[in-house]
């Protein structure tokens, strides 16, 4: 990551956080607000406002987690999201609504602000993970288990693994399972090579699969490794005849 992206990232997760903060504070007032005109009091009325952005909170980091880790987003922690952001933005609708419209508006646009906010840290956060791939181990990975030397000039120290799930994971293994990216033109070789082994096993990966696979967000990156391994598909396939 060069200076320029570090400072933008630093920056960017500083407004971020402060929004967040202002957010959550009126945000939590408005539901506590409402919670005690509608029956609730005490303790009671102060803590259950928290439930509502926690709900929020712990359902993003699922979410996040998974995307780290290249898993399937339970489809429990997708709808209690939804449910966190609804339950929010009711409540802050709610506290102003006595005041009409534009009342109801103005309440509830900390909460459209918080849950924005916090889904833009959650996006710097994912996108601060180091690029490519699962970070497994390399010992007693051989080809023939698993494992096959990816083609071109990577050479013996190229790797990538086709799992029971079609995904395909792609690294430089120096050493003992250490795993180093040198230079962006030997991710973009991995890509290639990792989406012509998803064509193989009949599983083409999506272009975005294939760009979070190498921490990319770009599709356009996704589709221009694509074009390049259906044309080295292409010349392999005109050699062998």
């Amino acid at each position: 990551m060069s200076a320029a992206d570090r400072a933008i990232r630093v920056s960017a997760t500083a407004a971020v956080l402060g929004v967040a903060g202002i957010a959550t504070y009126i945000s939590y007032w408005h539901a506590y607000e409402v919670i005690s005109a509608h029956g609730e009091s005490g303790v009671t009325a102060r803590l259950e406002p928290a439930t509502i952005d926690g709900l929020v909170y712990c359902s993003s980091m699922v979410v996040l987690y998974a995307a780290r880790h290249r898993l399937r987003v339970p489809a429990l922690a997708r709808w209690l999201l939804a449910l966190g952001i609804v339950a929010t933005l009711a409540a802050n609708l709610a506290h102003g609504w006595s005041h009409g419209p534009i009342g109801a508006t103005v309440a509830a646009w900390p909460a459209a602000s918080l849950v924005g906010s916090y889904e833009l840290l959650l996006w710097l956060i994912r996108t601060a993970a180091p690029s490519a791939v699962a970070n497994e181990p390399g010992v007693g990975l051989s080809p023939g288990a698993g494992w096959d030397a990816v083609p071109g000039r990577f050479g013996a120290d190229h790797m990538h693994r086709v799992s029971d799930h079609g995904a395909v994971a792609c690294s430089m293994v120096t050493g003992v399972g250490a795993i180093s990216e040198d230079r962006e033109e030997d991710i973009n070789v991995a890509a290639v090579a990792a989406y012509r082994t998803s064509i193989d096993t009949g599983r083409p990966l999506s272009e975005r699969k294939l760009a979070a696979m190498f921490g990319k967000t770009s599709r356009r990156w996704a589709r221009s490794r694509m074009a390049e391994a259906r044309q080295a598909h292409l010349f392999a396939t005109a050699d062998a005849g």
